[in-house]
């Protein structure tokens, strides 16, 4: 019997040996290939425009979180209380990232800012989704250039069980006008190592449009800010965007700003989306003179975005729906509509938000 003892004792040892050794070895592979970027990288564009940008014109935008591809009606995800780490099937995926593009070429927008678009990830079969989102454009006889700018860059995540994986996404931004740059800008991020390891890297994705006849510019700026924060992380990003957008201001350029704030402004009816249940996810609420340089915009009309903790029910009575994506807009631009798109969540956990404006 003790000779049975220590033979278990041992295999024991051994097994938490190997454990350690595995964990060691992740660490030290992650740290070694960490994303590391810098404050601000210049960012190469694909894809041809054609038009050109004047005073006087008016510009259709559309902004949308797409969820990966993978975050339709049908889904829940892990970090919001549902149980899933990726969608059912490849075919799924494709057959939403199919219905975003379709929706978005029959927008015929001048400029579109993503969110969530992978490109080599495992929870989205691997799909290059940008690509697919530029072929079904280019098919649809729409001339983009766009750009990509990586928030999530990293080898494997090693959790939940079964794990995450490899993870390759970011922000891309579709522009019928040519842009002379196109620049990724690196904002605070709040994890300390080694839970950064394997987290995302938030940024801007920064392109300036000539304005022909003059010396100024049309700075196009999309983001996507902290969600799984203790907060700390939201207000520093969001102090951050809004320094950035003061000193575009400053220089006298035209300036927009769209994308997932992550939070809800204060002049969002926030009665019409109460939140249902503490356990829910809940967003944080930004001051609208955070950014008194510019005008700050937000369609409470309809949600823009829903819960992930359990597939899309329309019919609960319920179910967490948020507005926490829109639009920060400098002055000198005059905004002839503003319009969150209900498309029911089939194809993705956001709604589409559309904005118009005019080059004053």
């Amino acid at each position: 019997m003790k000779k049975t003892g220590k033979r278990v004792g041992l295999v024991f040892v051994i097994i938490i040996g190997l454990v350690l050794a595995a964990v060691l070895i992740l660490l030290t592979v992650l740290t070694v290939t960490e994303y590391k970027p810098a404050e601000v990288e210049k960012v190469a564009h694909l894809g041809k425009a054609q038009k050109r940008l004047k005073v006087g014109d008016t510009v259709n935008i559309v902004s949308w979180n797409i969820g990966f591809g993978a975050l339709g009606d049908n889904a829940d995800f892990f970090m919001d209380g549902g149980t899933q780490v990726k969608p059912s099937t490849k075919e799924r995926v494709q057959e939403n990232i199919a219905a975003i593009t379709d929706f978005l070429s029959g927008e015929e927008a001048d400029l579109l800012l993503l969110q969530e678009v992978d490109e080599k990830s495992t929870h989205s079969y691997y799909i290059d989704e940008r690509a697919m989102i530029a072929q079904g454009l280019e098919k649809a006889g729409l001339s983009y250039e766009n750009w990509m700018a990586y928030n999530f860059k990293t080898l494997f995540v090693p959790y939940p069980i079964p794990p995450v994986g490899r993870e390759q996404a970011g922000q891309v931004t579709f522009s019928a006008y040519p842009a002379t740059e196109g620049e990724r800008v690196s904002l605070p991020c709040p994890f300390s190592y080694p839970v950064r390891l394997a987290n995302l890297k938030r940024c801007l994705l920064v392109n300036r449009i000539p304005i022909e006849d003059s010396d100024r510019e049309l700075v196009v700026v999309n983001f996507h800010l902290e969600a799984y924060d203790d907060g700390a992380g939201k207000e520093a990003q969001t102090r951050a965007l809004a320094d950035f957008l003061q000193e575009e201001v400053n220089k006298g350029n035209y300036v927009i700003a769209g994308g997932d704030f992550n939070q809800t402004l204060d002049t969002v009816e926030l009665s019409k989306y109460p939140q249902q249940d503490e356990k829910l996810w809940e967003p944080g609420i930004i001051e609208t003179e955070s950014f008194s340089c510019m005008q700050s915009l937000m369609d409470d009309r309809l949600p823009s975005c829903r819960s992930l903790d359990r597939p899309y029910d329309s019919r609960s009575p319920l179910f967490q729906y948020y507005v926490i994506d829109g639009y920060l807009v400098s002055d000198n631009l005059k905004v002839e509509k503003l319009e969150t798109v209900d498309l029911g969540f089939v194809n993705s956990d956001h709604n589409p938000v559309r904005l118009q404006i005019t080059v004053e």
